[in-house]
C-alpha cells in the first residue's frame, strides 16, 4: 500500500514539476525574444523585428498567461491546496514557518477564532460526554480571557478539576488542548504523587548548583520554554508537597517562573489544570431517604480545608465533575465505537452495534468506583480481539460487516463479507 501511495505521488510531483519547468522555460523564452527585438532594433532590421514583437512574441505571452491563469483557477477551487511543489511562498508557507519556530499554533495565526470560540461548548461536548455543565464553565472562562477582560500577567487560564476517577477530567485536557493549540500534543501531563517529598519539587526548577542535574533545567520550565502555547495537567495536585503550591502560587500570580539559572519561563499562554479526587467520595455519596441530596457543598468543603486559600482565590474556577449516570456511560459507548469504525474504514470493515449489545457494553464498562476507565478494556477484549481474528484470518479480510448483538448474555457477531453483500443487494 505505502508503495502504491509513492507511485502516485511520484507522478504527482512529477506531473508539478513538469508544469513548473515549462513556465520556466516560457519566462526565459519571452526574455530571450525581448533581448533579440532590442538587438535588431539596435542593428535597423526592421523586418526582424516585427516579426517577433508582433508574432512570436504575443504568442509566447498567451501561453504564459493561460498557464497562470490555470494555475489561479486551481487555487480558487481548492484543487492545488495540497501541492508538492509551490512557485510562489504564501501565507501558509509563512505561519508554518513561523509555527515551527516558536510553536504557536497555526490556526492562530491563520484564522480569527470568533467562531470557534462561539462553537467551544459544541466541539468539547463531542468529546467529553455527560459534563455539561463543567465544560460550560471552562468556555466561559476561556472567552473572557480572549475578550481580554482577564489580567494580562496570569495564565490563559487556572482551573481546579474536581470529580472521581473515569468521569472525563484528563478527557476534557485533551480535548482543550486540542481544541484550542491544534494537537493533543500540547498537553503536557505531570503526576504529582512523584512530587510529595520536598527533595523533588527542585524537579520543576532545576537542580540547585552543585547538584546534579544542575545544567539540565527544570522539568516545567523547560516544557514551558519549548511549548508556550500548551495545557499543563498536574495529576492529583492534592498529593503534592507543599512546596509545589507555592510554585504555583507564583505562576498563578505573575504568570512567570523562574529556574535554577536564573531564565524566566513565561506562562501567559498556558492553561493550568489541577485535577484532584479530594471531597469526591463526599460527593458521590449516596442519599438517605427516597428523594437524591445534592452533596457538591460538601465536597466543596473539602476543597476548603484541602486548600488553603491564597491558592483557591487565584483559580478561575474550581469545576466539579459529576458521576456519570448509565445512560451518559451509553453515550460514551457510542464515543469509543466512532474512534473504532474510523480505523476500521481503511480496511473497509463496518460496524453495526444493536442496542442490547450498547447497553451490554456500557453496563461491563462502567465500574461505581473507577467511572468509565474500564470501558476501553472492555471493548478490546469484547469487541476488538474478535474483530481482529476476523480480519487476519476470516471473512473480513476482504472488508464487510460486523453486526454486534446479545445472545446468553453474551456478545455476539454476524459477519457479511463484501461479496455476500453485493448478493444481498
Amino acid at each position: 500500500r505505502l508503495g502504491a501511495e509513492y507511485a502516485d505521488l511520484e507522478e504527482i510531483w512529477k506531473a508539478e514539476k513538469g508544469a513548473v519547468l515549462g513556465a520556466a522555460n516560457l519566462k526565459e523564452e519571452i526574455e530571450k525574444v525581448k533581448a533579440e527585438i532590442a538587438k535588431l532594433q539596435r542593428e535597423g532590421k526592421l523586418e526582424q523585428v516585427a516579426e517577433l514583437q508582433y508574432g512570436k512574441l504575443p504568442e509566447l505571452e498567451a501561453k504564459l498567461k493561460s498557464a497562470a491563469a490555470a494555475e489561479a483557477k486551481g487555487n480558487k477551487d481548492g484543487v492545488v491546496k495540497n501541492k508538492l511543489l509551490r512557485t510562489q511562498v504564501g501565507a501558509e508557507e509563512i505561519a508554518e514557518v513561523v509555527s515551527r519556530a516558536t510553536g504557536i499554533p497555526v490556526s492562530k495565526m491563520m484564522q480569527g477564532e470568533r467562531d470557534k470560540l462561539l462553537k467551544m461548548e459544541e466541539l468539547l461536548h463531542k468529546r467529553v460526554v455527560g459534563q455539561e455543565e463543567a465544560i460550560r464553565a471552562v468556555s466561559d472562562a476561556i472567552r473572557r480571557s480572549r475578550a481580554g477582560l482577564a489580567e494580562e500577567n496570569r495564565p490563559y487560564g487556572s482551573f481546579l478539576f474536581l470529580g472521581p476517577t473515569g468521569v472525563g477530567k484528563t478527557e476534557l485536557c485533551k480535548a482543550l488542548a486540542g481544541f484550542l493549540f491544534d494537537s493533543e500534543d500540547h498537553l503536557i501531563r505531570i503526576d504529582m504523587s512523584e512530587f510529595m517529598e520536598k527533595h523533588s519539587v527542585a524537579r520543576l526548577i532545576g537542580a540547585p548548583p552543585g547538584y546534579v542535574g544542575y545544567e539540565e533545567g527544570g522539568y516545567l520550565t523547560e516544557q514551558v520554554r519549548r511549548h508556550p502555547y500548551s495545557v499543563i495537567l498536574f495529576d492529583e495536585i492534592e498529593k503534592a508537597h507543599p512546596d509545589v503550591f507555592n510554585l504555583l502560587l507564583q505562576v498563578m500570580d505573575h504568570g512567570t517562573l523562574t529556574d535554577n539559572n536564573g531564565r524566566k519561563a513565561d506562562f501567559r499562554n498556558i492553561i493550568l489544570i489541577m485535577t484532584t479526587n479530594a471531597g469526591a467520595s463526599e460527593a458521590g455519596r449516596a442519599s438517605i431517604g427516597f428523594t437524591r441530596q445534592d452533596h457538591s457543598t460538601d465536597s466543596l468543603q473539602i476543597i476548603d480545608k484541602q486548600f488553603s486559600p491564597e491558592f483557591r482565590n487565584r483559580l478561575d474556577a474550581i469545576i466539579p465533575f459529576k458521576p456519570l449516570a448509565i445512560d451518559i456511560v451509553a453515550q460514551v459507548v457510542d464515543k469509543f465505537m466512532f474512534e473504532l469504525e474510523t480505523q476500521l474504514a481503511e480496511k473497509r470493515v463496518s460496524i453495526v452495534l444493536e442496542p442490547e449489545a450498547r447497553l451490554w457494553i456500557a453496563e461491563r464498562g462502567f465500574d461505581p468506583q473507577m467511572g468509565a476507565r474500564p470501558m476501553s478494556r472492555v471493548i478490546q477484549e469484547k469487541i476488538k480481539k474478535p474483530l481482529a481474528e476476523e480480519i487476519l484470518f476470516g471473512k473480513l479480510s476482504a472488508g464487510g460487516v460486523a453486526r454486534i448483538g446479545v445472545a446468553d448474555d453474551e456478545l455476539t457477531f454476524e459477519v457479511e463479507t463484501v461479496r455476500e453483500i453485493s448478493e444481498t443487494a
